[in-house]
């Protein structure tokens, strides 16, 4: 910097305005004043009950439930005996991600703790690693099959790693996203036996797991779910929580199909449905989840949708609301979507684009009218001269459980 300084090609004035700001944020908050912390201050407000309550809620309220076949979750605590299976099953660091201290000085509830803690001690819990998240010089493959055999129930926990090296964290990218090791083989494994699998997923990002999606009867994307993660998966597991948590992102079948998201533009979808009679000769195009994505151990039904007025100005304003019923047998938390779609616009727009959410708690048999408004920015669109405008047409307005599943539509006009 000091030459480019010296040679002009940055002015004093340009590095006096930076140091300037720098300093005017530490005036505000009072850096110079008041340097130094206070040790024990910092000892009472760090680490709270509030605050690790804060972590559970925060970890339940994240955990997405993919896949529950024939409602085999939630468990039942009285079985005689569980396997507990994988390299995250009791992993302390890879529930807490990249950029962690690499001393941790609280106690941290991993999967096999959580579970340990549900159960009588008439249950017997018997836990294997099995193998390493990567490479294959660690195998215990055979080891994990012979316990899952004997158990009432395994539950496998697969996923990333945020041990150096890992695969979880700046600059450890992947290549692929399909589980990596053994992983596969010995989920493969498990599940061969008969014995009913859960798996749980403790990562970062999504994963392509094609395989699993397909035979694994039940699916727990806990991501990384933090200090008492272990609880918050067992809450799960046996039912003291009913999961609500729905997907931020889009899971793809293959990292060769990305990019993959939900809000495309015509032309994909069209190559997605078409494409030359099949759009991927290997695998459907399709996700193996969508945004919005996540599954409830109770069902909700979508009713009375209302648009009002049906008619509006380029600057007025729109208000839709819905019914939603709990007609389930469990209280559970249900998260409402609105997606939009410009059917007539002078550019290439997606095919829907989301507008708004709201997450909603029922109980068995309740019903909440959900609102939403749209408004000028709402329907707003970049025209062919790059002038953010919104054009008289029609728009089509979509309600439901996930960017897929879309349980009412309706429409409206914007006139000149």
């Amino acid at each position: 910097m000091i030459e480019n300084v010296k040679e002009g090609k940055v002015s004093m004035e340009l590095i006096d305005r930076a140091v300037r700001r720098i300093l005017e944020q530490k005036f505000r908050l009072g850096l110079f004043e008041n340097p130094y912390v206070d040790p024990n201050n910092a000892l009472k407000v760090t680490h709270t009950k509030e605050s690790q309550a804060v972590a559970l809620n925060v970890a339940r309220e994240g955990i997405v439930l993919l896949k529950n076949e024939n409602n085999i979750l939630p468990v039942r605590k009285n079985l005689k005996k569980i396997a507990i299976i994988g390299p995250n099953a009791d992993d302390q660091k890879n529930q807490l991600g990249d950029y962690t201290s690499d001393v941790v000085l609280q106690d941290i509830v991993t999967i096999l703790d959580g579970v340990k803690a549900k159960l009588s001690p008439e249950t017997k819990v018997e836990y294997i690693k099995g193998c390493n998240v990567i490479g294959n010089q660690y195998n215990e493959i055979s080891k994990a099959r012979n316990i899952a055999k004997n158990a009432d129930l395994a539950i496998v926990v697969l996923g990333e790693s945020s041990d150096r090296p890992g695969t979880d964290g700046e600059g450890y990218d992947v290549a692929s996203l399909d589980l990596t090791g053994l992983q596969e083989d010995m989920l493969k494994a498990v599940y061969e036996t008969g014995t009913p699998t859960i798996l749980v997923l403790i990562n970062g990002r999504p994963l392509s797991i094609r395989w699993a999606a397909e035979k694994i009867p039940a699916i727990v994307e806990a991501w990384l779910p933090g200090e008492l993660g272990g609880q918050a998966v067992a809450d799960v597991i046996f039912g003291d929580y009913n999961p609500g948590g729905k997907l931020p992102v889009t899971v793809p079948r293959h990292s060769g199909q990305l990019p993959v998201y939900y809000n495309y533009m015509p032309e994909k979808q069209y190559w997605i449905k078409n494409g030359w009679g099949k759009a991927y000769a290997d695998m459907p195009a399709s996700p193996l989840w969508e945004f919005g994505f996540g599954l409830s151990y109770t069902k909700f039904e979508y009713s009375n949708l209302q648009i009002d007025p049906r008619e509006i100005g380029t600057y007025g304003e729109v208000r839709i609301s819905v019914d939603v019923k709990n007609s389930g047998g469990r209280k559970g938390n249900e998260v409402v979507q609105l997606y939009i779609r410009d059917l007539i616009a002078s550019v290439t727009v997606p095919v829907k684009e989301l507008k708004g959410f709201k997450k909603i708690m029922l109980e068995p048999g309740e019903k909440k009218t959900v609102e939403f408004r749209l408004n000028h920015d709402d329907l707003t669109l970049y025209n062919k001269s790059m002038e953010l405008v919104v054009e008289p047409g029609t728009f089509e307005v979509m309600v439901g459980s996930s960017s897929e599943d879309i349980r009412l539509k309706g429409e409206f006009e914007v006139k000149r």
